[in-house]
């Protein structure tokens, strides 16, 4: 049995990626609407939190916070052996508390951050950073290949958290420095849509250029399912690692610097691919 707690754009995605795959996962959410959505994809929708886990246990939530207090209520309520795989972006710091309070509990705790979005997440293209015990991993790759193209055990807990930080504050200051060199090239003379296939052939690429640049922006469909908000958030822990850990970061720094100071232009409710194009068309912090 599988459960996926945190019915977001994500849980939901995953949730119905297991549906799919011949699976009937239990879901849970504090919002009556998204249990009623998930009940209706298929899956199995319990009377509470306690009664919603299983021997594997996704978590998916937006915070530090949310998962402290899913895990007050659900670790009592886990049987010894079971395992969270916990795919929520968190401060790395805060996960390896989270893996003590499981062990002692008798329960294995994966830090296991995904990149793909919700797309990724309904096609099973995912990659997934893992932390923590490589047996756990093992014991949870049945259902876990069904979500992920590339499962990566990273190292220990916490381990999983600091890769998708570094990878995140990667594709933040590449949506920066994108946006800024097409601008450059438009002012020159020459169109995004002609500047891409040279730089996706050339050395210049990234999955920035290769993927956001065509699929969401120069389409204008800004539909990633992954928000600004959630981005500010993730670059907001890389800062906070950095610091902790006493890392300078003058270029990616300046880049999330960016992100804090274009607020205004890109809120945070709207897709995070509106960043670049906003770089794009001049705006200044």
């Amino acid at each position: 049995m599988v459960a996926v707690i945190g019915l977001g754009n994500m849980g939901m995605a995953m949730l119905k990626r297991l549906i799919a795959s011949g699976h009937l996962p239990r879901g849970w959410d504090l919002d009556p609407a998204k249990r009623e959505a998930a009940r209706q994809a298929g899956a199995e929708i319990a009377a509470d939190l306690a009664t919603s886990l299983a021997e594997i246990t996704l978590f998916s939530l937006p915070h530090d916070a949310a998962v402290a207090a899913v895990l007050q209520e659900a670790l009592p309520a886990l049987q010894p052996g079971a395992v969270i795989i916990d795919t929520s972006t968190l401060s790395p710091r805060a996960v390896r508390g989270f893996a003590e309070q499981a062990a002692a509990q008798g329960v294995s705790y994966l830090d296991a951050p995904v990149s793909g979005g919700p797309a990724g997440a309904a096609a099973g293209s995912m990659a997934m950073m893992v932390g923590g015990d490589a047996a756990a991993l093992e014991r949870a790759t049945p259902i876990l290949q069904h979500l992920t193209a590339r499962l990566l055990h990273i190292g220990p807990s916490g381990a999983g958290q600091v890769a998708k930080l570094v990878n995140n504050l990667l594709v933040a200051s590449h949506l920066v420095t994108a946006g800024e060199a097409l601008r450059l090239g438009a002012a020159a003379g020459v169109a995004p849509e002609a500047l891409l296939p040279v730089l996706n052939g050339a050395s210049g690429r990234s999955a920035v250029t290769e993927v956001n640049w065509p699929r969401w922006i120069i389409p204008g469909t800004f539909d990633s399912g992954f928000s600004a908000g959630l981005m500010r958030k993730d670059v907001g822990l890389a800062l906070a690692l950095a610091r902790e850990l006493d890392v300078p970061l003058e270029a990616t720094g300046r880049a999330a610097l960016l992100w804090q100071e274009l607020r205004e232009a890109v809120p945070d409710e709207a897709d995070f691919n509106h960043l670049s194009a906003a770089i794009l068309a001049g705006a200044k912090p």
